[in-house]
């Protein structure tokens, strides 16, 4: 919900500025109802929710709890349960009865499970004294499923009115609530069936066996006049290209809570500029209330500064407020933050899904996000993550469902990240043949919800009203008139998938795999499927296996060889509950693993060698590919597969691929014409740059070099040079091939270092399924085996800076080979997990003689005595205390 402005003093500013005739309406509140919670099973108790919700009544032994809360994370916080996420514990929960690998979303929950009676959430609340003509609202923020709502005794609202995990809610409890007095407030929830449309996990992740019940979203009250606003809109229409000027229209949702006619004035300020007009509501009505440029010369706007997403410019964004007073006094009032900027999206020659930010054309290079397995929120830990997403590179997330919260979506806004969003996949919301009309009703209400809620946001790129299937023709209509009532600014896809619509034409983008491991070169030489042609939703090289450090977090046996079946409770689900084609094409390309670490550090280097050319391939192709959403960017609970970054936040080789491969300025070589590419990712031309090439075979002796000047457009890809093909053809097996980019002043913006088998895997096309193209020969890269040991000396030093404490690392190869992936890690001095840490590069190789150093940024959480812990193909591993010097300032 958007809060109401009371509470900020810049609000206050900003209101004060634009309707200083109007006096405010008396004591003006909106509260955060999260603290003094309690929580029970209903089969626990004999009394109804008439009894639970009088302050007589005697809650003995429920359980404490704070909202938004799922019932079982309830019940993890007060260790009720033991930690779902470690080892096997989340299948010996009470209620996990469903097969493991499935799609409990689509199984009917076992009438035995302790989930399958309602849950009562119960609290206390002290409500302000209000103005006479004064209403008070409950506003529920999730419920997933159903809900009774009960407030002093009194029912506000039932079951067959509230439903649906994605719908939000503002009741009107003027009636029942005591102003002035202590309140008890109950809520008995309901989670959902399988022919409900809930929260579902795919297959990405097991699904908690609560089915992620209870009061997930926010609880507030809020206290308002006879008129409510609700939902402000800002939509940008530039008048040229120069950006120099735009057109604002402005939407508003006015509701007249009385039941008499009401006149006043709605009045607001964007971006500086004032408008205001005269309003009619009967009785009870709702308004959509909207100021055009047209009507209102002011939302003309001269010298504007335009937001951008972080890769393109500064996500600048303006203040919007807007109010209703009657007869001089204000009934409500709203405010949000808007980006002046406009989302377009066109299919290109090729029949790909391009987008446009403010007119100009991007490559969406993203991640698909998921929330917490329990849904639990954290206000740093989503701080962590939008500091990752930025460090990677990456300009767009992708949420399948799981609607994040409020902080999400500002956080996308400030920090310039683009936003896809849309319904999920795999369970009864893409049944569309079993829906009855009351899941129409359902899904329009969640879809209307979910408009309005978010519809303000700068960031978001483009809504997805389905995932793997586009609806029916009548879904689809009902979807699309919803979008247009709500004047959704941004464009809107049918589906995630390739997809031709009566109502949307075709969306010209693709979901076509793989999502299992494929050598790297798949990337460039697929030609049908997820190779780097159009845009791809999502995809990836599948498996990413956690450091030992996060592994012991999660696993009673992270060192076990072979891995026991505990690991494999922490894969996916259905085609994905194994990892039988990445460890068959480790065994082939690498060599059989004899232990844990052994089988971790060639996992590391697979991941990092596909991950970097998903990314490259598509960069390179760009703009016949548009766009590649790595799936996933993250994991909702401890995870083997699908992830840049893992549960712990701690970021593993594949990490370091992708923010190699989406650097601004970035030197690459094409695995499909042995062509060196640059391709420039921001959009200002530059000049003087030089590049470098030398190839080496795996003795480290120099097969080649060449260097080129050149200069790079704004947005561009442009060949510098191709490798020859007698390096492929004289008996190598193996090529070494080290790539720089250096600016007039010689610093070097790029650097990129590959190892390149000379025979490249040959696919078995027939075979391709959804999850990969098979090998049909796999390439060697046996050789890496056996590389001689390299000599590193390795000093660390500890500072102070202004961006907070950081360590280098500082590597000088003393010796006549090669340092292959060579990485390091920060530690505890016992070895333990410190995450997350933003290091300047990670798994690099230093050629003999070479000096190089990392530097990483530590968290709060590294402790007083961290340690450095190095360790690669070739080289000693070696731990390295860290001493502190004095401050840089």
């Amino acid at each position: 919900m958007i809060k109401h402005c009371c509470f900020s003093l810049s609000m206050l500013v900003c209101v004060a500025a634009t309707i200083a005739h109007a006096r405010p309406l008396a004591q003006p509140t909106s509260q955060s109802i999260e603290a003094g919670w309690q929580l029970q099973s209903a089969c626990s108790l004999q009394a109804d929710g008439a009894a639970i919700s009088r302050s007589d009544f005697v809650a003995n032994n429920w359980i404490p709890t704070t909202v938004p809360s799922t019932v079982l994370a309830a019940q993890a916080a007060a260790k009720l349960v033991p930690d779902p996420f470690y080892g096997d514990n989340l299948r010996h929960l009470a209620g996990t009865d469903y097969p493991a690998g499935k799609n409990f979303s689509n199984l009917p929950m076992a009438g035995t499970s302790p989930y399958a009676c309602g849950w009562w959430y119960r609290t206390t609340l002290n409500a302000p004294a209000t103005a006479p003509d004064g209403h008070t609202w409950l506003h529920f923020g999730g419920i997933n499923y159903r809900a009774d709502i009960w407030l002093n005794g009194t029912k506000i609202a039932g079951r067959d009115n509230i439903a649906g995990a994605y719908r939000t809610y503002d009741l009107d409890v003027t009636a029942a609530i005591k102003p002035g007095g202590n309140n008890v407030l109950a809520v008995e929830t309901f989670a959902p069936t399988e022919k409900d449309l809930g929260i579902n996990w795919v297959d990405w992740n097991p699904s908690p066996p609560d089915k992620d019940m209870g009061l997930w979203g926010a609880v507030d009250l809020v206290h308002t006049g006879p008129v409510t606003v609700r939902s402000p809109l800002a939509v940008t229409h530039f008048s040229d290209a120069s950006l120099h000027a735009a057109d604002l229209a402005i939407y508003v949702e006015l509701q007249n809570a009385t039941d008499h006619a009401v006149t006043g004035t709605a009045q607001g300020t964007a971006a500086g500029a004032n408008f205001q007009q005269r309003v009619e509501l009967a009785p009870h009505e709702h308004k959509t209330v909207e100021f055009d440029a047209a009507h209102f010369p002011a939302l003309h706007l001269a010298n504007v500064k335009p937001w951008w997403p972080a890769q393109m410019g500064e996500p600048h964004l303006e203040p919007l407020s807007i109010g209703f007073s009657i007869a001089g006094v204000e009934s409500d009032r709203q405010f949000v933050r808007f980006g002046i900027r406009e989302m377009t999206s066109e299919l290109t020659a090729g029949g790909a899904r391009l987008f446009r930010v403010n007119g100009k054309p991007i490559l969406i290079r993203g991640g698909g996000w998921s929330q917490d397995m329990l849904l639990r929120t954290d206000a740093k830990r989503l701080d962590d993550q939008f500091k990752l997403v930025r460090d990677l590179n990456l300009n767009t997330i992708r949420l399948e469902g799981k609607l994040e919260t409020d902080l999400f979506f500002q956080k996308a806004d400030e920090q310039g990240l683009l936003v896809m969003l849309g319904w999920c996949c795999c369970d009864h919301w893409e049944d569309w043949k079993t829906w009855t009309p009351a899941d129409l009703g359902i899904a329009t209400d969640s879809l209307r919800a979910q408009m309005l809620r978010l519809r303000h946001h700068a960031s978001l790129l483009v809504w997805l009203n389905g995932s793997d299937n586009a609806p029916p023709a009548d879904v689809e209509k009902a979807y699309l008139q919803v979008e247009t009532a709500t004047h959704w600014p941004n464009p809107v896809l049918a589906a995630a998938s390739a997809a031709e619509t009566p109502g949307g034409g075709e969306d010209g983008v693709k979901m076509t795999g793989p999502y299992d491991y494929v050598a790297p070169s798949y990337w460039y030489v697929d030609q049908h499927n997820g190779g780097a042609f159009g845009f791809n939703t999502e995809t990836s090289p599948g498996p990413a296996i956690p450091s030992l450090g996060s592994r012991e977090k999660f696993l009673p046996d992270a060192a076990a060889w072979p891995p026991s079946a505990t690991w494999s409770l922490h894969n996916g689900g259905g085609e994905f509950a194994n990892l039988t084609v990445f460890n068959q094409s480790m065994e082939a390309v690498y060599a059989k693993p004899s232990s844990a670490a052994d089988y971790e550090r060639m996992a590391q280097t697979m991941e990092y060698d596909s991950e970097r050319a998903m990314f490259e391939s598509y960069g390179k192709n760009k703009y016949t590919s548009t766009g590649v959403v790595q799936w996933m960017l993250n994991n909702a609970w401890p995870s083997m597969i699908w992830h840049l970054y893992d549960y712990y936040l701690d970021a593993g080789a594949g990490y370091f691929a992708a923010k190699k491969a989406c650097e601004p300025v970035h030197i690459q070589y094409s695995y499909d014409d042995r062509s060196i590419v640059v391709v420039n990712s921001t959009y200002q031309p530059l000049d003087a740059l030089h590049a470098t090439v030398h190839v080496h075979n795996a003795a480290w002796q120099e097969l080649y070099s060449t260097e080129a000047d050149l200069g790079a457009g704004s947005d561009s890809t442009q060949r510098i040079a191709t490798l020859p093909e007698r390096l492929y053809s004289g008996g190598e097996r193996l090529l070494f091939i080290d790539l720089s980019l250096k600016d007039r002043a010689g610093h070097e913006v790029s650097r990129n270092f590959y190892w390149v088998p000379t025979t490249l895997t040959s696919f078995d096309w027939h075979g391709t399924d959804f999850t990969h193209t098979p090998a049909a020969r796999h390439e060697d890269l046996t050789a890496l085996n056996t590389l001689p040991r390299a000599e590193i000396a390795t000093d660390v030093e500890l500072r102070n800076t202004p961006r907070g404490r950081e360590v280098l690392v500082h590597f000088h190869n003393t010796s006549a080979h090669l340092g292959f992936q060579v990485h390091a890690a920060i530690r505890t001095p016992t070895g333990g997990l410190v995450a997350p840490v933003l290091w300047s590069d990670n798994w690099i190789e230093i050629p003999p003689g070479e000096s190089t150093t990392l530097t990483a940024l530590l968290p709060d959480n590294a402790g007083d005595t961290p340690v450095v812990q190095v360790q690669g193909w070739n080289v000693a591993a070696t731990t390295l205390a860290l001493n502190k010097t004095p401050a840089i300032p």
